[in-house]
């Protein structure tokens, strides 16, 4: 992860919600930004992946935003946006495997016909004469 260090850019902002006075002095929440597009450490096809995968905390730049203000330490959410980034990446980083068609098989498609046939059938007999 050191390699990402570099382009990783992070503020510290006033945490929102309850918590007296503290929360109004002290700013522990933690926004990380992260340059996805111009990143020189991911390949292309894990910046694919990694804009899916977190599609909507990236913005028109392409920068991904993670903000993180669970614990009332600024140490605790530095901790935590980092280890929600290196998770991003992670995921963005397991190729999916790639999906072989199948066919239902011939019993199945008759089970199919069937079932639409007792359907219509049941239907039909609803029906007034």
């Amino acid at each position: 992860m050191s390699a990402i260090d570099d382009e990783i850019e992070l503020r510290f902002v006033r945490a929102r919600g309850p918590g007296g006075q503290h929360v109004n002095k002290a700013s522990t929440a933690v926004e990380l930004r992260f340059r996805v597009a111009r990143s020189r450490s991911l390949s292309d096809d894990v910046k694919k992946r990694l804009a899916q995968i977190a599609k909507t905390r990236i913005s028109d730049e392409g920068v991904l935003v993670i903000h993180a203000d669970r614990f009332r330490s600024q140490k605790k959410n530095r901790e935590d946006a980092l280890h929600r980034l290196e998770e991003l990446i992670r995921r963005a980083k397991a190729k999916p495997k790639p999906r072989k068609k199948t066919r239902p098989s011939r019993a199945a498609q008759e089970r199919r016909l069937q079932e639409k046939k007792r359907r219509s059938a049941l239907k039909r007999d609803r029906r007034a004469p």
